[in-house]
């Protein structure tokens, strides 16, 4: 029989996941109020690490110069996804992992172009 006041949290959580809901063990008691606060904390923590990962992504990528009414639009839009994106796939899926990758790599393509671009006006 499954108890009603107790969430399982995964083992084998991806590292940045991992990180922030560590202390947690196999399982929260819904009714202790610490391991709730626990629990929340780090998915908080977790939420912005994908928010923060996912405006660098679409800044170095994306991002054109809007006007900025519709840029606050843009990365509400952002936020809210996230959100849906950290509840749903945060821990069992490697979200915020893949999101530092995108970011770098294109981190690394920005500056490259900045650095070819610096070039030809010299």
């Amino acid at each position: 029989m499954v108890r009603q006041d107790v969430l399982e949290v995964p083992n084998d959580l991806w590292p940045i996941a991992d990180f922030f809901m560590q202390g947690l063990g196999n399982e929260v008691n819904i009714t202790n109020e610490n391991e709730m606060a626990m629990l929340i904390e780090g998915f908080l923590y977790l939420y912005i690490t994908i928010v923060i990962l996912t405006i660098l992504a679409y800044k170095f990528g994306f991002a054109k110069k809007l006007p900025p009414l519709k840029s606050a639009v843009v990365y509400i839009i952002l936020m809210v996804g996230m959100f849906f994106i950290t509840l749903i796939f945060g821990l069992n899926l490697p979200v915020a992992e893949s999101l530092a990758v995108i970011a770098a790599i294109l981190g690394l393509y920005r500056l490259r172009l900045h650095q070819e671009r610096k070039k030809r006006t010299e």
